[in-house]
């Protein structure tokens, strides 16, 4: 199933890489848009999560497919 939204390909990067790539991408996002994390770094899946509910963003959801974690969210504000 191919992500909805716009996709930060973390890749090969280790924490805390992708979520640093997160934050920078969603400094730009507008309120609603939906945003999809690829991260092969398992830590990413529990991490990514928590820092959305500590800012108040919208977890959607985290699934796994071949090693590569799919983390959806939506910014809400």
């Amino acid at each position: 199933m191919a992500p909805d939204g716009t996709v930060i390909d973390a890749r090969g990067s280790f924490c805390p890489g992708p979520l640093m790539e997160l934050i920078a991408v969603l400094k730009y996002a507008r309120v609603g848009d939906a945003l999809v994390v690829l991260s092969t770094d398992a830590g990413s899946a529990r991490e990514i999560p928590e820092w959305l509910r500590k800012v108040g963003q919208q977890h959607v959801r985290t699934s796994e497919h071949d090693g590569v974690w799919c983390i959806a969210l939506r910014k809400v504000k």
